[in-house]
């Protein structure tokens, strides 16, 4: 992956939602690990387009203003007759969540078409989210050369989680550096050419170009550790896109992941 002497075109494919946090939080937040990607990316400086899609509802309306409002181009977002997705949230006593319900709605069956395949074919990179269409969009603009990278911690069906032909796979484990680089390993062997794990307060483990390395997390109190994942997925690949080592991307992206922690949601809202 060669660095950019623009800005960098980078697109997210798939999930967005609604979650509904429950008193005494008692908010609406836009989210969804393909859009917080995309407005962090937007954030940050790239030129970041969402392809994605929502319901005809108030809550389609909520997450097509958030796009706008961070400068992410959504000419490509579907509003579909299902209802947007969204997740009710309640949170106990001690201040721990809990999913009570979760609806992807729109989000379910949504795959990108026609003029929106047109358009990914012309970006530098190309992320995915949550995307049940059985692996299709990754292989096909994997054989049309583009780069593409997938989180394959947010979908947990076997068959829409492929790894052949991704620049970078994306992931969220538990462990130490030493206990997931076999599932680096793994990764890799199965023909994801980087593997970027993230493992929460622990840091993250970087597989990139032949080069292993981990990260430790910045050292801080968590408000809500919502999108942090997403938050290091964006830095990495902007970091990257921009001429950046893997090292300083790393870096970047440990920094924006633990800033995302410090309020609520995938992203300041």
């Amino acid at each position: 992956m060669s660095p950019i002497e623009r800005k960098p075109r980078i697109a997210a494919v798939g999930d967005n939602c609604i979650d509904v946090l429950l008193p005494p939080i008692d908010r609406r937040l836009v989210g969804g690990n393909a859009l917080n990607v995309a407005v962090q990316l937007a954030r940050l400086g790239a030129d970041a387009f969402y392809f994605g899609a929502v319901g005809r509802d108030e809550q389609g309306d909520l997450v097509a203003s958030a796009l706008r409002a961070n400068g992410v181009n959504s000419s490509h977002l579907v509003r579909r007759s299902a209802p947007t997705s969204h997740t009710i949230i309640s949170v106990d006593a001690a201040g721990d969540r809990h999913m009570d319900h979760e609806d992807f709605g729109a989000c379910d069956g949504y795959a990108p078409t026609g003029a929106a395949i047109d358009a990914l074919l012309t970006m530098d990179h190309v992320h995915i989210g949550w995307l049940n269409d059985g692996g299709a969009l990754r292989r096909r603009l994997a054989k049309a050369g583009v780069s593409v990278s997938q989180d394959i911690s947010v979908n947990s069906q076997p068959r829409h989680l492929g790894v052949e032909g991704l620049a970078i796979v994306f992931a969220s484990l538990e462990g130490s550096h030493d206990q997931v680089e076999a599932e680096a390993r793994c990764l890799l062997s199965k023909g994801a050419r980087n593997a970027v794990l993230t493992r929460g307060s622990a840091g993250s483990s970087i597989f990139f170009s032949k080069n292993a390395f981990e990260r430790s997390a910045e050292k801080i109190t968590p408000l809500d550790t919502t999108g942090a994942g997403d938050s290091f997925a964006a830095g990495f690949l902007y970091a990257i896109f921009t001429g950046k080592t893997s090292r300083q991307a790393a870096d970047d992206a440990a920094v924006l992941a633990s800033r995302t922690c410090l309020h609520l949601g995938g992203f300041p809202q």
